[in-house]
Protein backbone atom coordinates (compact mmCIF):
# COMPACT_ATOMS: atom_id res chain seq x y z
CA UNK A 1 0.00 0.00 0.00
CA UNK A 2 1.10 3.50 -1.15
CA UNK A 3 2.20 5.70 2.04
CA UNK A 4 -0.72 8.47 0.71
CA UNK A 5 -3.30 5.39 0.42
CA UNK A 6 -1.83 4.20 4.52
CA UNK A 7 -2.13 8.22 5.62
CA UNK A 8 -5.82 8.53 4.22
CA UNK A 9 -6.72 5.00 5.64
CA UNK A 10 -5.30 6.84 9.03
CA UNK A 11 -7.33 9.57 8.86
CA UNK A 12 -10.82 8.16 8.26
CA UNK A 13 -10.41 4.94 11.03
CA UNK A 14 -8.87 7.14 13.55
CA UNK A 15 -10.63 10.36 12.72
CA UNK A 16 -14.18 9.05 13.71
CA UNK A 17 -15.65 10.34 16.76
CA UNK A 18 -16.67 8.03 19.26
CA UNK A 19 -19.60 8.19 22.21
CA UNK A 20 -19.38 6.32 25.37
CA UNK A 21 -22.61 7.51 27.62
CA UNK A 22 -22.99 11.39 27.41
CA UNK A 23 -19.17 12.19 26.36
CA UNK A 24 -18.67 12.43 22.77
CA UNK A 25 -14.68 12.05 22.17
CA UNK A 26 -13.53 13.59 18.69
CA UNK A 27 -11.32 11.04 17.33
CA UNK A 28 -11.03 7.20 18.17
CA UNK A 29 -7.02 8.53 19.71
CA UNK A 30 -6.85 8.53 23.51
CA UNK A 31 -3.48 9.33 25.17
CA UNK A 32 -2.31 6.58 27.85
CA UNK A 33 -1.88 7.24 31.74
CA UNK A 34 2.14 7.62 32.41
CA UNK A 35 3.19 8.66 36.14
CA UNK A 36 5.54 11.38 35.68
CA UNK A 37 5.72 12.57 39.11
CA UNK A 38 6.43 16.22 38.13
CA UNK A 39 3.62 17.72 40.81
CA UNK A 40 5.14 18.25 43.93
CA UNK A 41 3.61 17.65 46.96
CA UNK A 42 0.86 16.38 45.21
CA UNK A 43 -0.57 19.16 43.41
CA UNK A 44 -0.10 19.43 39.79
CA UNK A 45 0.70 22.68 38.79
CA UNK A 46 0.60 25.07 35.70
CA UNK A 47 3.32 22.69 33.83
CA UNK A 48 1.31 19.51 34.17
CA UNK A 49 -2.01 21.25 32.64
CA UNK A 50 0.72 23.06 30.00
CA UNK A 51 1.66 19.73 29.29
CA UNK A 52 -2.00 17.88 28.82
CA UNK A 53 -3.21 20.79 27.06
CA UNK A 54 -0.34 20.25 24.31
CA UNK A 55 -1.82 16.92 23.47
CA UNK A 56 -5.37 17.41 23.31
CA UNK A 57 -4.09 20.80 20.96
CA UNK A 58 -2.33 18.10 18.67
CA UNK A 59 -5.15 16.47 18.39
CA UNK A 60 -5.66 13.71 20.79
CA UNK A 61 -9.12 12.97 21.45
CA UNK A 62 -9.25 11.88 25.10
CA UNK A 63 -6.30 12.79 27.65
CA UNK A 64 -6.51 10.16 30.13
CA UNK A 65 -4.23 11.28 33.47
CA UNK A 66 -1.40 10.02 35.00
CA UNK A 67 -2.70 7.89 38.33
CA UNK A 68 -3.61 10.11 40.65
CA UNK A 69 -4.17 8.96 44.90
CA UNK A 70 -7.53 8.70 45.82
CA UNK A 71 -8.01 9.73 49.58
CA UNK A 72 -6.82 6.98 51.56
CA UNK A 73 -3.79 6.67 53.71
CA UNK A 74 -2.25 3.94 51.94
CA UNK A 75 -3.06 4.79 48.44
CA UNK A 76 0.15 6.72 47.63
CA UNK A 77 3.77 5.77 47.62
CA UNK A 78 5.65 9.46 46.18
CA UNK A 79 4.72 12.93 46.74
CA UNK A 80 5.85 13.93 43.02
CA UNK A 81 2.29 12.19 41.83
CA UNK A 82 -0.81 13.78 42.20
CA UNK A 83 -3.22 13.51 44.73
CA UNK A 84 -6.79 13.51 43.75
CA UNK A 85 -7.95 15.41 47.74
CA UNK A 86 -7.31 18.24 49.40
CA UNK A 87 -8.12 21.83 48.33
CA UNK A 88 -4.79 22.63 46.90
CA UNK A 89 -4.44 19.33 44.43
CA UNK A 90 -7.79 19.43 43.38
CA UNK A 91 -7.91 23.43 42.38
CA UNK A 92 -4.45 22.18 40.51
CA UNK A 93 -6.63 19.52 39.06
CA UNK A 94 -9.37 22.17 37.94
CA UNK A 95 -6.81 24.33 35.76
CA UNK A 96 -5.50 20.95 34.32
CA UNK A 97 -9.56 20.44 32.91
CA UNK A 98 -9.61 23.87 31.90
CA UNK A 99 -6.43 23.89 29.93
CA UNK A 100 -7.52 20.28 28.15
CA UNK A 101 -11.36 21.86 27.25
CA UNK A 102 -9.97 24.85 26.21
CA UNK A 103 -7.44 22.97 23.74
CA UNK A 104 -10.78 21.04 22.53
CA UNK A 105 -9.68 17.59 24.28
CA UNK A 106 -11.33 15.43 26.62
CA UNK A 107 -10.18 14.40 29.65
CA UNK A 108 -10.47 11.82 32.77
CA UNK A 109 -8.61 11.47 35.88
CA UNK A 110 -7.05 7.89 36.68
CA UNK A 111 -8.35 7.20 39.83
CA UNK A 112 -5.51 5.09 41.86
CA UNK A 113 -4.28 2.72 45.04
CA UNK A 114 -1.27 1.32 44.93
CA UNK A 115 -1.85 -1.27 47.45
CA UNK A 116 1.37 -3.37 48.25
CA UNK A 117 3.14 -1.47 45.66
CA UNK A 118 3.48 0.78 48.31
CA UNK A 119 7.31 1.66 49.72
CA UNK A 120 6.83 1.28 53.78
CA UNK A 121 7.27 4.40 55.38
CA UNK A 122 6.83 6.23 52.06
CA UNK A 123 5.17 9.66 51.73
CA UNK A 124 2.57 11.17 51.20
CA UNK A 125 1.44 9.42 54.53
CA UNK A 126 4.84 7.79 55.79
CA UNK A 127 3.01 6.14 58.76
CA UNK A 128 0.44 4.18 57.05
CA UNK A 129 1.59 0.27 56.30
CA UNK A 130 1.26 -1.14 52.61
CA UNK A 131 -1.84 -2.18 52.24
CA UNK A 132 -3.66 -5.22 50.20
CA UNK A 133 -5.97 -8.36 50.07
CA UNK A 134 -3.62 -10.19 52.03
CA UNK A 135 -0.66 -8.72 52.93
CA UNK A 136 1.34 -10.03 50.13
CA UNK A 137 3.75 -8.22 48.10
CA UNK A 138 3.81 -9.07 44.40
CA UNK A 139 6.71 -11.88 45.01
CA UNK A 140 3.79 -13.67 47.38
CA UNK A 141 6.23 -12.17 50.59
CA UNK A 142 4.09 -10.84 53.37
CA UNK A 143 5.37 -7.18 53.71
CA UNK A 144 1.76 -5.33 54.41
CA UNK A 145 -1.19 -5.20 56.21
CA UNK A 146 -4.57 -7.65 55.04
CA UNK A 147 -7.21 -5.26 54.52
CA UNK A 148 -9.84 -5.92 57.30
CA UNK A 149 -13.93 -5.42 56.18
CA UNK A 150 -13.36 -1.36 57.72
CA UNK A 151 -10.48 -0.85 54.88
CA UNK A 152 -12.99 -2.07 52.16
CA UNK A 153 -15.29 -0.06 52.71
CA UNK A 154 -12.75 2.90 53.51
CA UNK A 155 -11.44 2.46 49.97
CA UNK A 156 -14.55 2.17 47.90
CA UNK A 157 -16.01 4.95 49.36
CA UNK A 158 -12.79 6.77 48.70
CA UNK A 159 -12.57 6.14 44.97
CA UNK A 160 -16.34 6.67 45.19
CA UNK A 161 -15.84 10.05 46.50
CA UNK A 162 -12.93 11.05 43.82
CA UNK A 163 -15.47 9.59 41.22
CA UNK A 164 -18.14 12.45 42.17
CA UNK A 165 -15.37 15.27 42.55
CA UNK A 166 -14.44 14.00 39.33
CA UNK A 167 -17.57 15.05 37.95
CA UNK A 168 -17.88 18.33 40.23
CA UNK A 169 -14.78 19.60 38.74
CA UNK A 170 -15.71 19.19 35.13
CA UNK A 171 -13.98 16.19 34.41
CA UNK A 172 -15.51 13.89 31.25
CA UNK A 173 -15.41 10.78 32.86
CA UNK A 174 -13.30 8.81 35.35
CA UNK A 175 -11.11 5.46 34.86
CA UNK A 176 -10.25 3.54 37.36
CA UNK A 177 -6.92 1.96 37.40
CA UNK A 178 -7.35 -2.17 38.32
CA UNK A 179 -4.77 -2.98 36.32
CA UNK A 180 -0.51 -3.93 36.65
CA UNK A 181 -0.39 -5.28 40.01
CA UNK A 182 -1.73 -2.39 42.02
CA UNK A 183 -4.77 -3.00 44.44
CA UNK A 184 -7.40 -3.25 42.58
CA UNK A 185 -5.47 -5.85 40.59
CA UNK A 186 -4.08 -7.69 43.86
CA UNK A 187 -7.73 -8.52 44.66
CA UNK A 188 -7.92 -10.18 41.05
CA UNK A 189 -5.36 -12.17 40.90
CA UNK A 190 -4.91 -15.34 42.72
CA UNK A 191 -1.24 -14.85 43.83
CA UNK A 192 -1.84 -12.10 46.23
CA UNK A 193 -5.43 -12.87 47.06
CA UNK A 194 -5.29 -15.55 49.78
CA UNK A 195 -8.29 -14.66 51.69
CA UNK A 196 -11.10 -16.61 52.87
CA UNK A 197 -13.85 -14.41 53.11
CA UNK A 198 -15.97 -13.22 50.16
CA UNK A 199 -13.47 -11.70 48.71
CA UNK A 200 -11.12 -14.53 47.92
CA UNK A 201 -10.87 -17.91 46.71
CA UNK A 202 -13.07 -18.26 43.19
CA UNK A 203 -12.27 -15.63 40.27
CA UNK A 204 -15.70 -14.36 40.92
CA UNK A 205 -15.08 -13.93 44.51
CA UNK A 206 -11.77 -12.17 43.59
CA UNK A 207 -13.72 -9.73 41.63
CA UNK A 208 -16.51 -8.46 43.86
CA UNK A 209 -13.89 -5.76 45.84
CA UNK A 210 -13.49 -4.24 42.16
CA UNK A 211 -17.54 -4.64 40.97
CA UNK A 212 -18.17 -2.87 44.66
CA UNK A 213 -15.96 0.01 44.11
CA UNK A 214 -17.42 0.13 40.35
CA UNK A 215 -21.20 0.05 41.48
CA UNK A 216 -20.36 2.67 44.49
CA UNK A 217 -18.83 5.13 41.15
CA UNK A 218 -21.35 4.22 39.66
CA UNK A 219 -23.78 5.52 41.62
CA UNK A 220 -21.88 8.62 42.55
CA UNK A 221 -21.74 9.95 39.33
CA UNK A 222 -24.46 11.04 36.90
CA UNK A 223 -25.83 8.18 34.84
CA UNK A 224 -24.22 8.75 31.36
CA UNK A 225 -20.57 9.88 33.10
CA UNK A 226 -18.07 7.46 31.48
CA UNK A 227 -16.73 5.09 34.33
CA UNK A 228 -14.16 3.05 32.49
CA UNK A 229 -12.20 0.34 34.27
CA UNK A 230 -8.26 -0.74 33.30
CA UNK A 231 -7.38 -3.99 33.21
CA UNK A 232 -4.06 -6.19 32.49
CA UNK A 233 -2.84 -10.01 32.80
CA UNK A 234 0.67 -8.71 33.27
CA UNK A 235 1.64 -7.07 36.60
CA UNK A 236 5.02 -4.58 37.61
CA UNK A 237 7.53 -6.94 37.69
CA UNK A 238 6.01 -9.94 36.58
CA UNK A 239 5.10 -9.92 32.66
CA UNK A 240 4.16 -13.65 32.43
CA UNK A 241 1.38 -13.30 35.11
CA UNK A 242 -2.30 -13.77 34.04
CA UNK A 243 -5.42 -13.48 35.74
CA UNK A 244 -7.39 -15.86 33.07
CA UNK A 245 -5.89 -18.74 31.27
CA UNK A 246 -8.90 -18.79 28.87
CA UNK A 247 -11.90 -16.44 27.75
CA UNK A 248 -14.11 -18.59 30.16
CA UNK A 249 -11.88 -16.99 32.73
CA UNK A 250 -11.79 -13.72 31.46
CA UNK A 251 -15.75 -14.13 31.15
CA UNK A 252 -15.46 -14.53 34.64
CA UNK A 253 -13.97 -11.21 35.75
CA UNK A 254 -15.35 -8.66 33.26
CA UNK A 255 -18.88 -10.14 33.66
CA UNK A 256 -18.82 -8.85 36.97
CA UNK A 257 -17.52 -5.90 36.10
CA UNK A 258 -19.87 -5.01 33.11
CA UNK A 259 -22.90 -5.45 35.12
CA UNK A 260 -21.80 -3.38 37.74
CA UNK A 261 -21.45 -0.44 35.72
CA UNK A 262 -18.29 -0.39 33.62
CA UNK A 263 -18.90 1.74 30.65
CA UNK A 264 -16.08 0.61 28.75
CA UNK A 265 -12.99 -1.62 29.38
CA UNK A 266 -8.84 -0.36 29.12
CA UNK A 267 -6.94 -3.13 28.29
CA UNK A 268 -3.84 -2.77 29.03
CA UNK A 269 -1.26 -5.46 26.91
CA UNK A 270 2.89 -4.36 26.29
CA UNK A 271 1.96 -4.94 22.26
CA UNK A 272 -1.03 -4.83 20.76
CA UNK A 273 -0.51 -7.16 17.93
CA UNK A 274 -0.69 -10.25 20.06
CA UNK A 275 -3.30 -12.62 20.35
CA UNK A 276 -4.63 -13.27 23.89
CA UNK A 277 -4.95 -16.65 23.83
CA UNK A 278 -4.45 -19.81 21.02
CA UNK A 279 -6.96 -20.67 18.34
CA UNK A 280 -7.80 -16.27 17.81
CA UNK A 281 -5.90 -13.24 16.30
CA UNK A 282 -8.38 -11.62 19.32
CA UNK A 283 -5.59 -9.21 21.50
CA UNK A 284 -7.22 -8.62 25.14
CA UNK A 285 -9.04 -5.27 24.41
CA UNK A 286 -11.02 -7.93 21.67
CA UNK A 287 -11.59 -10.23 23.76
CA UNK A 288 -13.27 -8.06 26.44
CA UNK A 289 -15.26 -6.56 23.69
CA UNK A 290 -16.17 -9.94 22.38
CA UNK A 291 -17.27 -11.18 25.59
CA UNK A 292 -18.31 -7.79 27.11
CA UNK A 293 -20.31 -6.34 24.48
CA UNK A 294 -18.78 -3.12 25.66
CA UNK A 295 -16.31 -0.72 23.87
CA UNK A 296 -12.52 -1.26 24.70
CA UNK A 297 -9.54 0.76 24.53
CA UNK A 298 -6.49 -0.69 23.03
CA UNK A 299 -3.01 0.15 24.03
CA UNK A 300 0.77 -1.29 24.03
CA UNK A 301 3.42 -0.05 21.71
CA UNK A 302 1.64 1.68 19.45
CA UNK A 303 3.67 3.66 16.53
CA UNK A 304 7.05 2.68 18.19
CA UNK A 305 9.02 -0.48 17.45
CA UNK A 306 10.28 -1.20 20.65
CA UNK A 307 8.14 -1.96 23.72
CA UNK A 308 8.21 0.36 27.03
CA UNK A 309 10.60 -1.53 29.40
CA UNK A 310 13.64 -1.13 26.81
CA UNK A 311 12.54 2.78 26.79
CA UNK A 312 13.63 2.68 30.68
CA UNK A 313 16.81 0.90 29.85
CA UNK A 314 17.61 3.97 27.70
CA UNK A 315 16.67 2.75 24.39
CA UNK A 316 15.51 5.06 21.61
CA UNK A 317 12.08 4.00 20.05
CA UNK A 318 11.64 4.55 16.25
CA UNK A 319 8.41 5.26 14.60
CA UNK A 320 7.09 2.90 12.78
CA UNK A 321 3.68 2.61 10.98
CA UNK A 322 0.27 1.50 12.51
CA UNK A 323 -1.30 -0.63 9.74
CA UNK A 324 -1.31 -3.41 11.46
CA UNK A 325 -3.63 -1.29 14.26
CA UNK A 326 -5.83 0.10 11.51
CA UNK A 327 -6.94 -3.32 9.90
CA UNK A 328 -7.76 -4.39 13.98
CA UNK A 329 -10.14 -1.18 13.76
CA UNK A 330 -11.37 -1.38 10.76
CA UNK A 331 -12.78 -5.08 12.06
CA UNK A 332 -14.42 -2.97 14.78
CA UNK A 333 -11.76 -5.59 17.24
CA UNK A 334 -12.02 -2.29 19.92
CA UNK A 335 -13.02 0.95 19.71
CA UNK A 336 -10.27 3.38 20.88
CA UNK A 337 -6.47 3.78 21.02
CA UNK A 338 -4.32 4.66 23.87
CA UNK A 339 -0.87 5.90 22.87
CA UNK A 340 1.80 6.59 25.03
CA UNK A 341 5.55 7.22 24.40
CA UNK A 342 4.76 8.28 21.34
CA UNK A 343 2.80 10.88 22.35
CA UNK A 344 5.76 12.23 25.03
CA UNK A 345 7.84 11.86 22.12
CA UNK A 346 5.72 14.08 20.01
CA UNK A 347 2.41 16.21 21.53
CA UNK A 348 1.46 16.10 18.10
CA UNK A 349 1.32 12.89 17.12
CA UNK A 350 -2.50 12.44 16.23
CA UNK A 351 -2.30 15.81 14.20
CA UNK A 352 0.19 14.20 12.17
CA UNK A 353 -0.96 11.07 12.01
CA UNK A 354 -4.72 12.33 10.72
CA UNK A 355 -3.22 14.23 8.70
CA UNK A 356 -0.98 11.73 7.04
CA UNK A 357 2.40 13.92 8.13
CA UNK A 358 3.55 10.64 9.57
CA UNK A 359 7.16 11.72 7.94
CA UNK A 360 7.39 14.05 10.83
CA UNK A 361 6.68 12.24 13.36
CA UNK A 362 9.60 12.50 16.06
CA UNK A 363 10.43 9.59 17.98
CA UNK A 364 10.40 9.08 21.44
CA UNK A 365 13.88 8.58 23.58
CA UNK A 366 14.24 7.87 27.15
CA UNK A 367 15.96 11.36 27.96
CA UNK A 368 12.05 12.87 27.31
CA UNK A 369 11.00 10.87 31.04
CA UNK A 370 13.44 13.74 33.00
CA UNK A 371 11.44 16.18 31.91
CA UNK A 372 7.41 17.35 31.67
CA UNK A 373 7.91 18.92 27.54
Amino acid sequence: MHSSDSAARAAQVLSRPFTLGGLTVPNRIAMAPMTREFSPGGVPGADVADYYARRAAGGTGLIITEGTYVDHAAAGTSDAVPRFHGADALAGWEGVVQAVHAAGGTIMPQLWHVGMARAAGAPPFPDAPPSGPSGLALDGNPSGHAMTRQDLDDVIAAFADAAATAERLGFDGVELHGAHGYLIDQFLWSATNRRTDAYGGSLTARTRFAAEIVAACREAVSLDFPVLFRMSQWKMGNYQARLAETPEELQAVVGPLSDAGVSAFHCSTRRYWLPEYEDSDLNLAGWVKKLSGKPTVTVGSVGLDNEFIEAFRGEQAAVTGIDRLLDRMERDEFDLVAVGRALLGDPEWAAKVLAGRTGELRPFDASMLRTLS
